[in-house]
């Protein structure tokens, strides 16, 4: 059960930012240069999203819209019943986060990672995780706007309007000037994949330094934290669960299932965590705690389904894509 080195790096910057919070004119540089990162992880979304892949893919729309009713109606519809949990297992500020985590769209690279694995339908699983990637940028402020309203962290038309201008507008950006960029992006994916993580690790010193400053720790005891822990892992079985035998209820076949359970079944730090940033602003700490918790957890839990799955004999051709044999009458 794999422990996700880069979790370890989020760890490493909670704790840089409880023993060094930036204060003042500090501060400001650091809020300053968060919301450039933020901007500049969106605009190598957009550059790196080919949208020929992306009308390619809606070939296989049934699979793609399933996996969209998983990541912002079935997630959400379960976070809003998680409420009942407070104040017995989670305090206001952690069912907030938990709601958020529910409104974040999928992942991209473990989902694709996973069911490659298990011998799933990887195609498949690339184009549902950048469909959903792509919807979340606007489906999770406006989730956000109704679910969250002026009770999340200070959630308004503002935080709305920034949304617009430091995620969607630097996603535009990058999709039109694809054209010229998208090689030297691709050629240099590598060193801007190091780059995106380290604009993460900013984003995520910034929040949790505010956290500090406003004293939001002293809220979170060991108990709260081992109870949304427990209520996250019931969440993400009910998802795991609900995934894999819905799909055969929908009667998809075993490759594009396993391309279900694992994008359906997931939320994206990378997406989640700029977008909590700039929803919740000095909240943001705790609001993207449950969603780090969360992200370990599916990435431990799934590592072992995809090696079971792998060992699994594979479908005749014929059920592959869930169609009936032919009649031989």
């Amino acid at each position: 059960m794999p422990v996700d080195p880069y979790i370890l790096l989020l760890l490493a910057t909670v704790g840089f930012a409880a023993l060094f919070p930036a204060h003042g004119t500090a501060a400001d540089v650091a809020s300053g240069a968060s919301t450039a990162a933020i901007a500049f992880l969106f605009f190598l979304y957009g550059a790196r999203l080919s949208t020929r892949e992306a009308l390619d893919g809606l070939k296989h729309w049934r699979l793609h819209v399933t996996v969209l009713a998983c990541t912002f109606v079935v997630f959400p519809l379960l976070g809003l019943a998680a409420r009942g949990l407070v104040p017995v297992f989670l305090t206001h500020s952690l069912y907030q986060g938990l709601l958020f985590l529910t409104l974040v769209p999928s992942t991209v690279q473990s989902s694709i990672a996973f069911t490659s694995i298990a011998r799933g339908n990887v195609p498949a699983a690339i184009c549902a995780g950048s469909f959903s990637s792509l919807v979340g940028i606007v489906v999770t402020p406006l989730l956000a706007a109704v679910l969250l309203g002026s009770g999340g962290g200070g959630f308004s038309t503002d935080s709305l309007v920034e949304i617009v201008l430091q995620l969607l507008v630097p996603f535009l950006a990058g999709q039109v000037l694809r054209r010229w960029i998208g090689g030297f992006v691709t050629r240099h994916k590598k060193v801007l994949a190091l780059v995106d993580r380290g604009s993460i690790l900013l984003v995520v010193y910034t929040a949790f330094s505010e956290g500090m400053v406003q004293g939001v720790w002293h809220q979170v005891s060991a108990v709260r934290l081992g109870g949304l822990l427990a209520v996250e892992a019931v969440l993400l079985a009910v998802m795991l669960t609900l995934t894999w035998y819905g799909g055969r209820a929908l009667r998809f076949g075993r490759a594009d299932r396993i391309a279900l359970q694992f994008a359906g079944s997931k939320k994206s730090l990378a997406s989640g965590l700029p977008m909590a940033s700039v929803l919740f602003g000095a909240h943001a700490s705790l609001a993207v705690l449950p969603l780090m918790l969360f992200h370990q957890t599916q990435l431990m839990v799934c590592a072992v389904i995809a090696k079971r799955r792998a060992r699994d004999p594979l479908e005749p051709p014929h059920e592959r894509t869930g169609e009936r044999t032919p009649s031989t009458a």
